[in-house]
């Protein structure tokens, strides 16, 4: 089936009329999860189920897609990894669409994640789902996994794409200090925040369940994306299985490990190829299992040159609505009660001691303004230089 944007229906819609699950989700499904605050009329109607999904009869694996700030779902995987998943043989994509397009605070997005992977699950006949999630999509899934453990056992993987569990240095150029107006999930992601520490203390930097994080140390929004210094990085204290994959180093000196940035991740090669291992085995992917000879390419095989371009133009979509969003706030918004007692042991890394391996490595984590870069009114969003062989800037 081909994927198609001139079909009549909106699939940035966050007003779908999806059936009630066969058995109650909501306000908890087990006992151990946290009570829900938004309401449950919002959460099913943010899903976004395709006319062709087959609730898994199919034998292809339901896969929930979660897109990151300032974006539906819809918009964000049209041209990369809904098509290439509604082309497969063994993915049957949902998305969803948060209204505010993830603007909202972060904690209240993660509600959407977690209700949303249980309804998928209930209404497939209590199968496994695969998550492949974007961005600030990752810290709500993750978050779901931690304080909604219910989903733990509907989700047979999770991928993220250029994730930032530990926040990025970059969201200061929007929230550097309290009184000032900000994005509410801009907040969430700067690297000192309560949402981000509350998350990753005792063993929220591990995952909870099989993972597969993909990320690229040119990405112009999160950083530091390289190394063990990667926001991105995940790691596995309870032995479910994770595999970390920074594509210039899987893929160095080939085509699919040149300059890919946060939004064109999306259509890398690698990242399709090892996605789909993790999909198709119900683990994470693994390099060893699949045709490396993708890394010659510079996009995932199905995509053409216009899917490249409406990938790479997320970066204007998405910095609009970060910048237009209302209302802001003037500093984080509060933690639910339900974590707020949770004793923090996670403390993040002192950005000096990031920033001496970050010159050793040919890293700049400060925002620069490379040719190309991407102007939002009178607003620059920000990209990031590395010393990377040279190559396609995708």
């Amino acid at each position: 089936m081909v994927f198609s944007l001139t079909q009549s229906v909106d699939i940035n819609s966050y007003k779908n009329n999806n059936p009630s699950p066969p058995s109650s989700i909501y306000p908890t499904l087990s006992a151990l999860d946290a009570n829900y605050h938004v309401s449950e009329e919002i959460l099913r109607s943010a899903i976004f189920i395709p006319s062709a999904f087959k609730h898994g009869k199919d034998g292809k694996v339901p896969v929930l897609l979660v897109p990151g700030t300032g974006s539906y779902g819809g918009e964000a995987f049209s041209h990369n990894f809904a098509k290439l998943l509604l082309a497969s043989s063994f993915g049957d994509p949902v998305w969803l669409n948060v209204k505010g397009r993830m603007c909202d605070a972060s904690v209240s997005n993660a509600e959407h994640f977690a209700y949303a992977i249980n309804y998928l699950s209930a209404v497939c006949n209590n199968k496994k789902i695969a998550v492949v999630a974007w961005s600030q999509g990752n810290l709500g899934v993750q978050w779901s996994l931690k304080y909604f453990p219910s989903t733990r056992d509907a989700v047979a993987n999770f991928i993220c794409l250029s994730a930032d569990f530990r926040g990025t240095v970059n969201a200061w150029g929007m929230a550097p200090f309290r009184g000032i107006p900000c994005t509410p999930s801009v907040w969430h992601q700067t690297r000192s925040s309560n949402f981000i520490m509350t998350l990753l203390s005792n063993d929220g930097d591990s995952a909870y369940v099989p993972t597969t994080s993909i990320y690229s140390r040119t990405d112009e929004i999160v950083q530091p994306q390289f190394g063990k210094w990667a926001s991105a990085l995940m790691h596995d204290v309870r032995g479910v299985g994770v595999t970390n994959c920074e594509v210039q180093v899987a893929a160095a000196l080939k085509p699919a490990g040149t300059v890919y940035t946060h939004e064109t991740l999306m259509i890398n090669p690698l990242a399709w190829e090892l996605a789909s291992d993790a999909i198709c085995n119900g683990g994470p992917g693994r390099l060893d299992r699949i045709d490396m000879s993708c890394c010659m390419l510079t996009k995932a095989k199905g995509l053409n040159l216009y899917d490249v371009a409406r990938t790479q133009a997320l970066t204007l979509t998405c910095g609009k609505a970060i910048l237009t969003f209302l209302p802001n706030t003037i500093k984080e918004p509060t933690m639910p009660k339900y974590c707020m007692e949770e004793k923090k042991t996670y403390v993040p890394v002192d950005i000096a001691v990031i920033e001496k391996d970050a010159e050793e490595e040919g890293v700049v984590l400060k925002p620069v303004a490379p040719v190309g870069v991407v102007e939002v009114g009178k607003e620059e969003v920000p990209v990031v230089e590395a010393n990377v062989s040279e190559g396609m800037r995708v």
